[in-house]
């Protein structure tokens, strides 16, 4: 019977495994077998490989502590992955085992799953989608389950995740609705709270609404259980309150995350100490507690990673103190430390360049900003704003080279003959020495070549000798072990046996050797064809310096005339340099006034320009930008410069500005208003461009839009005045705004054009292109209606030419009629004639033939009187 019952009991067994495989049978044994199955055999590898990703993404993924953290950890740059397709082989894994998971132990019975692990299983599945940047796959795994498993014990967590997935998308207006309706509907427990009030203050930090973040935050603080977490989100408060300016809730908070010590990653303690240092009062703080705290976290072992910027933020107190070697000593510390900070690495340089520019070595400066550039993101304002300053540097540094240059030479041409020889018999003293500290040195070089020349000759002269006599041989037999050596333990030549072999090894190598030097030689006469060789080597050395010494004695170089003869003597040529040392101090004064902001700088070079006695041209521009920058820096002074101004250049425009003569109130914007202004002048209305300008140049004094208005201004007067106006007009906008665009064009019209046109000259020869001219008074419209309406009568009957009417303004009140399209000077006189004789038009006014590319030059000279004289001839 015992064994009838084994027989049986066995495929009853199999049967009963069977049916719990089973996924359609709702029996208790089905349910366990599968959830058990799903959840520590499947799921369980699924979450290895998810958890191996999320550490993978945590070592890629460095937080940008220059930044307000994303309050995940995780930041996700890249572009968004559309397409159902894995990049990374853990979230692979990990979506693979989770899809069999839901594909092998789904038990979908009457439409109700009874597998209480498949709802885990749609989790792992969006998890693993959400980190491989995924989200809208991940958002239908998220979405499954709050459709099909609304009672799960996982809802409260999957409707956190389909929102993180929902922001990811951009939809931060959806996440911050269903969150808080999460919230009011029921109380999840405290982890869930402080997971859903982070992702709302993420959601309103995307949205731009700080202080619900603020507030969202504080709750994720309380409410969380994972100190990683607390620290963090307490150091993003730190940063929205230190961004917000609230310095003591900053300090709070930085504070905070520092008692935490041990139980947080130690980068969230390290970096709030730096912005504990960021916030320091350099006014009222202790500077003496500052600097012992943090060259204590200097000297911790602990604190070894983090030394880049902690020694960036203690050359920043240094160097705020104005103690320049302490702070460069750490910024360079600093910079040897930091290895992937790029930002860090581009802040010690900009410092450093800093630094240099306050010192005015502006090579060494520019030379930081450009690695401070390699450093910066292009992006951003700090690298435009570098940029320029960079650009800058370089007419600092040319203009400061002429201004030094040319100083020394006028400084020494100014000095009697006894004081030029003085000044010229010092600097040759100092060329002498670095003459011959040149010499020295070469000497030395050529003494190594020497001997090494030498001791290649004894080796020859050897192996010669050895080939005729007898040859080196090797010894025969090994020398001492340096174990037997070890173990004596004593000097070389104190050990007997050790000197006796050296005597054998050396006779069996050279032979028998007389004392003295060359041994290496076999013989006296190869040791005195040495001594020779190295005696006639001694007398090539004399010879050389000998001939060295007379080479200095007789060096143009070392004669004070050499340089006298070089200095300028005609006064065209002091008063050439002279121009071009005082053009460079008003440079630099107006580049360090308008580009750099450094007034004193400004005020000193314009100052010495002034004691220069410049010529008139550049004084009055300098007096009024010393009033500017006075007017910030020493009211009094600006006072006395204005009234110097307005009493000694009472007509000046400077003097009008002053008094706030011809203040035209226009409404709009300076560009606005510049914009209106300059269609009136595309539209040839001159008269009315002309009658505001100065009053909107005296508006808006101080802006952007002023040498803008001045270059239009002398575009203006080109066109009423002529050329001689307009080269004064535009030497004024090169003179008075150097270093803006309008200046730079002035200079560059004056330089190129200006010259071309001055040698322009009538040409009386046969021309394809004429024109008649009627002269009219800009104010006599009924005479210029008349004349035209004529024209235009006589173009219909008699258009033999198909000749057009155009009128063009020549002076302030003055215009012209024009008949143009005239292809010959007599079909050009017949018009004429015909418009003065006809009865039916009968036109008075004189007329003037003239070709086109005179025309050009009446128009640009404004010389009409010299072209009819010119004519008559």
């Amino acid at each position: 019977m015992k064994t009838n019952r084994i027989k049986y009991s066995i495929p009853l067994g199999c049967l009963c495994i069977l049916v719990a495989c089973s996924t359609r049978n709702d029996t208790f044994l089905a349910r366990n077998s599968h959830a058990l199955s799903t959840k520590y055999n499947i799921l369980y590898n699924g979450q290895i490989g998810l958890d191996k990703g999320i550490k993978g993404i945590e070592a890629s993924n460095q937080d940008d502590f220059w930044e307000i953290l994303p309050i995940e950890a995780m930041k996700i740059d890249e572009d968004l992955v559309v397409a159902d397709t894995s990049k990374n082989a853990d979230f692979a894994l990990a979506e693979t085992k989770a899809t069999k998971a839901i594909q092998k132990h789904s038990m979908n019975i009457g439409g109700r799953e009874r597998n209480s692990q498949i709802d885990e299983a749609y989790l792992l599945l969006g998890k693993s989608r959400y980190y491989d940047k995924r989200f809208i796959p991940a958002l239908d795994a998220f979405n499954y389950i709050l459709y099909k498993y609304p009672n799960s014990s996982r809802i409260d967590e999957a409707k956190i995740w389909r929102e993180k997935t929902n922001m990811r998308l951009g939809n931060d207006a959806l996440v911050v609705k269903n969150i808080t309706k999460m919230l009011k509907e029921h109380k999840p427990e405290k982890q869930v709270v402080a997971d859903a009030n982070a992702l709302l203050a993420s959601a309103f930090l995307n949205l731009e609404e700080k202080d619900s973040a603020i507030v969202k935050l504080k709750q994720a603080v309380i409410f969380s259980k994972r100190n990683n977490e607390k620290a963090r989100y307490r150091f993003i408060l730190g940063q929205l309150y230190q961004e917000m300016g609230q310095n003591d809730q900053a300090r709070d908070y930085y504070e905070a995350v520092i008692k935490m010590n041990r139980k947080s990653d130690r980068k969230y303690m390290m970096q709030s100490q730096v912005r504990l240092a960021q916030l320091f009062d350099y006014q009222n703080g202790d500077k003496f507690a500052f600097d012992e705290k943090y060259h204590k976290l200097l000297e911790n072992r602990e604190n070894r990673p983090f030394l880049d910027i902690l020694n960036h933020q203690v050359g920043i107190f240094y160097d705020k103190q104005g103690k320049d070697e302490r702070a460069l000593e750490y910024y360079n510390a600093s910079l040897d430390y930091a290895k992937n900070d790029n930002y860090l690495i581009a802040s010690n340089y900009r410092n450093i360049g800093d630094m240099n520019f306050r010192k005015a070595s502006y090579p060494i400066a520019a030379k930081y900003y450009d690695s401070t550039l390699v450093k910066l993101n292009p992006k951003t304002r700090e690298f435009i704003h570098i940029e320029k300053v960079r650009k800058n540097l370089d007419e600092v540094i040319f203009y400061e080279a002429i201004a030094v240059r040319n100083d020394s030479i006028l400084k020494v041409v100014a000095l009697p003959e006894a004081g030029r020889i003085a000044y010229f018999d010092g600097y040759i003293e100092k060329l002498k020495k670095q003459d011959e500290a040149k010499r020295i040195l070469e000497e030395k070089e050529a003494e190594k070549q020497k001997n090494i020349e030498r001791n290649n000759q004894a080796t020859t002269a050897d192996v010669a000798v050895s080939a005729n006599g007898k040859a080196p041989v090797k010894p025969s037999f090994a020398p001492p072990s340096m174990t037997s050596l070890q173990a004596d333990n004593v000097f070389y030549f104190y050990n007997q046996a050790t000197v006796s072999f050296g005597k054998v090894a050396f006779k069996k190598n050279w032979g028998k050797r007389t004392a003295g030097g060359y041994w290496r030689v076999s013989s006296s006469a190869n040791s005195n064809a040495a001594m020779a060789v190295d005696s006639t080597l001694i007398v090539q050395q004399e010879i050389t310096t000998d001939s060295i010494s007379k080479q200095i004695e007789t060096n143009p170089k070392y004669a004070a005339d050499f340089y006298i003869n070089q200095l300028p003597t005609s006064s065209t040529a002091i008063d050439s340099i002279t121009r071009e040392r005082d053009d460079a101090y008003y440079q630099l004064g107006i580049i360090y006034k308008e580009k750099f902001k450094e007034n004193n700088l400004a005020a000193t070079k314009l100052e010495q320009l002034l004691g220069n006695k410049p010529e008139e041209k550049l004084v009055l521009p300098t007096l009024y930008n010393l009033y500017k920058i006075y007017q910030i820096t020493d009211a009094s002074r600006a006072e006395t410069i204005k009234n110097k101004i307005v009493t000694e250049y009472p007509n000046s425009r400077y003097t009008q500005i002053l008094n706030n003569a011809n203040v035209v109130v226009e409404e709009g914007s300076p560009d606005v208003v510049y914009k209106k202004l300059y269609e009136q002048y595309i539209n040839e209305e001159f008269d009315a461009v002309a009658a505001k300008i100065d009053g909107l140049i005296n508006q808006f004094s101080g802006e952007e839009v002023v040498p803008k208005l001045e270059l239009l201004k002398a575009n203006v007067i080109a066109k009423q005045k002529g050329l001689v106006a307009y080269k004064a007009a535009l030497e004024n906008v090169a003179n008075t705004y150097p270093n803006t665009e309008e200046g730079k064009n002035a200079n560059s019209i004056l330089a190129e054009q200006i010259p071309l046109l001055e040698q322009m000259d009538f040409n009386f020869t046969t021309s394809s292109h004429w024109k008649v001219l009627y002269p009219v008074a800009l104010n006599a419209i009924n005479d210029r209606k008349a004349i035209e309406e004529k024209i235009s009568k006589f173009m219909k009957a008699e258009n033999a030419q198909k000749i057009n009417l155009a009128y063009n303004s020549y002076a302030e009140n003055e215009g012209f009629i024009i008949i143009q399209g005239i292809t010959t000077q007599d079909y050009a006189a017949s018009v004429v004639s015909v418009l003065k004789e006809d009865p039916g038009y009968k036109i008075e006014t004189p007329a003037i033939i003239i070709s086109n590319e005179n025309y050009k030059i009446i128009q640009i000279k404004k010389n009409l009187n010299s072209y009819l004289e010119a004519k008559k001839e």
